[in-house]
């Protein structure tokens, strides 16, 4: 999995470290963010080594989770795009899978390797 990295979009703290230990332990480098507009900035800047985006839905900031989600499917068209919510999210980015929270952390590694 090397080389393999992913961008981690989650407002609440707590939250964030422990999907982010979870993707870690499984050897992906993790960028992490709390607002949808400070990830555009790293989308906007990387290349084909971002390989997933994994995002909360209702982020801190003006952007939402699908903002930010059909802002990288078109600077990213084969990327990896998670939205996760406790609530439904619609309508979703083409090619975006949703997560529903709670999961497990096997659920998210399963989405992510997709």
């Amino acid at each position: 999995m090397s080389n393999f990295v992913t961008l981690l979009v989650e407002d609440d703290a707590l939250q964030r470290e422990v999907l982010a230990d979870v993707l870690k332990d499984e050897g992906f480098e993790v960028l992490e963010c709390t607002t949808g507009e400070a990830a555009e900035l790293i989308i906007a800047s990387t290349g084909t080594e971002l390989q997933a985006l994994i995002t909360d839905h209702n982020l801190a900031g003006k952007m939402s989770g699908t903002e930010l989600a059909h802002f990288a499917r078109d600077r990213h068209p084969h990327l990896n795009i998670v939205i996760m919510s406790g609530t439904t999210v619609k309508p979703m980015p083409v090619g975006t899978a949703f997560l529903q929270k709670p999961f497990s952390p096997e659920r998210l590694l399963d989405m992510v390797r997709e």
